[in-house]
């Protein structure tokens, strides 16, 4: 039985060699027929119908608007010649247009000269602005120790008025304390009350006397003019 059955799987192997081999032979085939079908290929050659061209009609509506077009009708003059029946003076831009093309030319490819002009110019105006600049902070630098000295004395002064004002105030604190007692509440409003008169008072003073030493100051003869040289 065991003989059998190698026998059988044997026979099966064989076939299936036999079948991949014939597979082969038929592909084989198939692509050397095709190889020679396309070498044999002789295609016929594409005639041009330069006799008739095609010239769509303007004035139909069934021709589409990009046929309509001088763009158009410069591709067609361009391919046909004057087959195409398009006047070749048609094809150039009118006076108007040429103006505009001449504009849009200078404007975005001007000549030479103007380029080494525009140059100049902005290189000029670049130059101005930095002299301009460092003129500006040379002035502001030499004003620096001015500034420096006027912002010192600025704060000295106002810190002498500070100091000024913290004697006067406690001036008028005593002042008042003394008028109404030591035991007194400085928040109480009567001591406030006082303290502001005699804050009023201070001020009348100070004004009086200011306008006493100018009255002073405008009482007093000018000096003599000098005396002339013999």
């Amino acid at each position: 039985m065991a003989a059998s059955i190698v026998c059988g799987r044997t026979s099966m192997f064989f076939r299936s060699l036999n079948g991949i081999s014939g597979s082969k032979t038929l592909l084989s085939a198939n692509s050397q027929t095709l190889l020679l079908q396309t070498a044999s290929y002789n295609p016929k050659p594409l005639r041009l119908n330069l006799r008739e061209p095609y010239i769509p009609d303007s004035s139909s509506e069934k021709t589409p608007d990009w046929q309509k077009t001088p763009r158009y009708d410069r591709k067609l003059f361009g391919r046909y010649g004057s087959a195409s029946g398009i006047d070749p003076a048609s094809l150039w831009p009118n006076h108007e247009q040429l103006e505009r093309i001449i504009e849009e030319e200078n404007e975005w490819h001007p000549p030479l000269e103007v380029k080494l002009k525009n140059l100049q110019e902005k290189e000029r105006q670049v130059t101005e602005k930095r002299l301009a600049k460092e003129k500006l902070i040379a002035a502001n630098m030499a004003k620096m120790p001015k500034m420096i000295a006027d912002w010192r004395e600025e704060k000295r002064q106002a810190k002498t008025k500070m100091n000024e004002e913290k004697t006067r105030r406690s001036k008028l604190l005593a002042e008042a304390r003394e008028s109404l007692g030591q035991t007194l509440d400085p928040r109480n409003h009567k001591f406030l009350e006082m303290v502001a008169d005699l804050e009023k008072e201070e001020k009348k003073k100070q004004k009086l006397l200011k306008k006493k030493q100018k009255h002073e100051q405008a009482a007093v003869p000018p000096p003599p003019p000098p005396a002339a040289a013999p």
